[in-house]
């Protein structure tokens, strides 16, 4: 049996992580494709109040966490394979490509900023590898981090099924097509007939349409 895909979370609020353990992520830790360690960095803090912030040089709003708790905790589990990432609005953009790559990690270190950020130390000395989910700021760093490992969990070998990789959208360059379930009609709108025909050439060759048209009308910047 392989090894599981180790991740260490950092954070100072550990309890933010209930949804680690739910659903999908809940099966793949029970089976072992991965294990999910949550570290509190407060424990690592020498200051005699466990305070792991303070007022930024040079002025402006909020605070800034300070980087002493956060460099001791990373150097607390990190290994010679391990690679760390901090979820960052100026890092790069979170896509398929990214979450596959980090899937194929042994073990991945997330750090969890919070208030107005982190020490520019940290990250000159450790050097992790910053991605956004986008083009917004958040009040911290749980959730993107949560983000990024439900992301990349996907593509850790019998997390999920080969299948639904394959067809689910970005997978192609294209957005994913319309799907249905039972009932056959609710409130009026039906199942297209073509997916009832058991016609699987139809069927595939309608799904192919519905992904095109899809993107076209909400993103066709994916077709350039």
């Amino acid at each position: 049996m392989n090894k599981p895909l180790k991740i260490d979370i950092l954070t100072l609020f550990p309890e933010a992580f209930s949804a680690l353990d739910s659903s999908i992520l809940k099966r793949a830790k029970a089976s072992g494709k991965l294990e999910i360690n949550l570290i509190n960095i407060r424990d690592f803090s020498e200051d005699k109040h466990k305070k792991c912030d303070d007022y930024p040089y040079g002025g402006g709003a909020g605070m800034l966490m300070t980087p002493q708790p956060i460099y001791d905790a990373v150097k607390s589990v990190k290994k010679r394979n391990s690679h760390i990432v901090f979820a960052s609005p100026s890092g790069k953009t979170l896509s398929p490509e990214i979450a596959q790559s980090l899937a194929k990690e042994k073990h991945l270190i997330f750090i969890c900023g919070h208030y107005e950020g982190i020490d520019q130390r940290v990250i000159d000395l450790l050097k992790p590898e910053e991605i956004s989910i986008g083009d917004y700021v958040l009040t911290g760093g749980e959730l993107p981090t949560m983000v990024i490992i439900d992301c990349l969990s996907r593509f850790v070998p019998g997390v999920i099924t080969k299948e639904s990789l394959d067809e689910e959208s970005f997978s192609n360059g294209m957005l994913e097509y319309p799907q249905y379930t039972h009932p056959q009609k609710f409130k009026g709108l039906e199942v297209p007939e073509v997916l009832l025909s058991g016609n699987h050439a139809e069927i595939a060759k309608w799904r192919k349409s519905e992904s095109e048209k899809r993107t076209k009308e909400r993103r066709s910047d994916l077709l350039k």
